[in-house]
């Protein structure tokens, strides 16, 4: 399954729900992405630029960011970033490919 890093933040309406009604997110969360097909890994509310950051697992991508797109259109989050994310393992796979096809690419100049 593919990892994916996902952070956003709550709108002013999103946070006024949360003032009004306190609820536990990371189990909203979890519904959505698992209806989506996906794994929930982490959630986590954060300070700084973002206001959450999940972790996700999902072999489909567009089902995934199907899921990002119901919670968006809800009005209650903005700014969602999602990158694509890579095991110690699979970035060193990647690099023993890269020097396998090194020598099939010439930069510019």
């Amino acid at each position: 399954m593919a990892l994916y890093i996902i952070t956003g933040n709550y709108t002013a309406a999103g946070i006024k729900g949360l003032v009004a009604a306190p609820s536990d997110r990371e189990t909203a969360v979890r519904s959505l992405i698992e209806a989506a097909g996906g794994k929930l890994r982490a959630y986590l509310m954060t300070t700084g630029e973002s206001d959450f950051h999940m972790t996700v697992e999902s072999d489909d991508t567009q089902a995934m960011l199907s899921a990002l797109l119901v919670a968006g259109a809800s009005g209650s989050v903005c700014n969602l970033k999602t990158v694509q994310a890579f095991t110690s393992t699979e970035f060193t796979a990647a690099q023993k490919k890269a020097g396998t096809i090194a020598a099939r690419y010439s930069a510019p100049g």
